[in-house]
């Protein structure tokens, strides 16, 4: 497992018409910026685009993709799709031309209610799959979460507590102290029971209904459920611009965070604070004054005092399972169908002298026990399987990842949302789609005349003149 970003090298790779029969594609499309570098073993196509900020996106029965473009509403998208990650589109149409919708979206367990959501409220809708239509009227179902900032809210439909809908309300950065009161309902992650919700229900009230699974928690976007467990984890977004006793740390802290929250319908939910506005985790211990006793994954306050000390941080709040780099920012995490490995989408920083993130990552699990195989305090936990070449671009003219979601031929999907795209990245260990002629993507980046798919394969590789003269460039 490394952290580190995939090597440039793996641009350079080219298969020959040669040593490898290409699928024909039909239709390739081609971003405006870098192409993305791509890990060995994985394979990416850029899908969609024109797209207007897309964030969260979901499959419908039927196979169509659902996506909240934020600022737009809702759109449902259906391809042709040859194979590999061959698609193309070929019908696009709004479900919901409100444009307050900015980030969440969920189905119920039987496909037939949609859910999505503004800064302010939850809202269900009846869902056809066949005919891709929605009821005219929408139903408000959790209210009352309206806030200065961080206002995504996040949904998630639990398989193993049918009924029971997940929710992630951010802080209001104007005023962080507001986090420290349980009643305010900033900073928390809440599941509401919809069994028995009905047209004549009042919706819930976020701040005072609902079960609280974490609090003290600054922005957990992505919410996953782990597929043989039940265990609920949440990617955290950890603030920027820390200082510790007056000293500058915000480079390389705090970190970013996986947590636990349990597994909903049984006493393991946990319900308890996990630090902020008071006390992050650490990624770089030597960067932070006082550092005594401080490894990766602990927690520390960012002002030592009578009242709040590291000791006290570590013994009140509940520290993250995993620790991430700082200014990542992981906006979504989905699992494989056996639990294997959990997908996180980093969606880059913006409070960084030298930018990272930007890139979609695996983390490794048990399956079993639903546990992630790295250790809590080990700065070495996932693998960066696509990113972009140049960070130094960004996050002006890279891709951006955002939301995530698995289709059922077991292809995860990406979204972009700066760039209005969305990506389909696969597993291969054989050959890739493309077009009849072949592949290759140079070290700059450039596609070949007929086109181009991202991936390194494992198997016989033809390197040409033009391929070692972009190697040699690298150097």
């Amino acid at each position: 497992m490394k952290t580190k970003r995939v090597s440039r090298l793996a641009l350079a790779v080219g298969l020959s018409a040669s040593t490898a029969t290409a699928q024909n594609c039909p239709k390739v499309l081609v971003p405006s910026y870098n192409f993305p570098v791509v890990n060995s073993g994985w394979q990416v196509q850029l899908v969609l685009g024109g797209l207007t900020k897309p964030r969260s996106i979901e499959f419908d029965s039927t196979g169509a993709l659902l996506v909240v473009q934020s600022g737009k509403g809702l759109t449902r998208h259906k391809f042709s799709d040859q194979g590999g990650t061959c698609l193309s589109e070929t019908e696009s149409t709004v479900l919901v031309g409100q444009t307050s919708l900015n980030h969440g979206l969920a189905f119920s367990t039987d496909g037939k209610t949609l859910y999505a959501s503004t800064a302010e409220a939850v809202y269900a809708w009846q869902y056809d799959a066949d005919r891709g239509s929605v009821g005219a009227v929408p139903r408000a179902i959790v209210t009352g979460m309206a806030n200065d900032d961080l206002v995504t809210r996040t949904l998630l439909v639990s398989k193993k507590s049918p009924g029971s809908l997940v929710i992630s309300r951010g802080s209001g950065e104007v005023n962080m102290d507001k986090a420290s009161v349980l009643s305010n309902g900033l900073s928390q992650v809440r599941v509401f029971d919809l069994s028995n919700f009905t047209t004549t229900s009042k919706a819930y009230n976020f701040n005072t209904e609902g079960v609280v699974l974490g609090w003290g928690l600054r922005n957990s976007v992505g919410i996953g459920e782990h597929p043989a467990t039940g265990g609920i984890y949440g990617v955290e977004n950890s603030v920027d611009g820390v200082t510790r006793n007056g000293k500058d740390i915000h480079e390389n802290n705090p970190g970013e965070e996986l947590n636990y929250f349990g597994v909903l319908g049984t006493n393991s939910i946990r319900g308890q604070n996990y630090g902020y506005p008071h006390c992050f985790a650490v990624w770089n211990t030597t960067e932070i004054p006082a550092n005594d006793g401080l490894s990766v994954g602990d927690q520390f306050a960012i002002q030592e005092n009578n009242t709040l000390t590291d000791e006290k941080c570590a013994s009140d709040y509940v520290a993250p399972r995993l620790t991430f780099p700082a200014h990542y920012a992981p906006l979504d995490i989905k699992f494989n169908k056996d639990g294997s490995e959990a997908f996180v989408s980093f969606h880059g920083s913006f409070d960084k002298t030298d930018p990272v993130g930007y890139s979609v990552a695996s983390i490794p699990f048990n399956p079993t026990t639903g546990e992630p195989l790295g250790a809590h305090n080990s700065n070495d936990v996932f693998d960066e399987i696509m990113t972009n070449p140049d960070h130094g671009v960004c996050p002006g003219a890279c891709f951006r990842p955002a939301g995530l979601a698995f289709d059922s031929a077991g292809r995860l999907w990406m979204t972009s949302d700066t760039t209005g795209e969305i990506y389909v990245l696969q597993k291969r260990s054989g050959t890739p789609t493309s077009t009849a002629s072949g592949t290759i993507v140079t070290a700059t980046g450039s596609p070949n005349a007929a086109g181009t798919v991202w991936g390194r394969e494992t198997g016989a590789l033809a390197w040409g003149a033009g391929i070692l003269a972009g190697l040699l460039a690298l150097f």
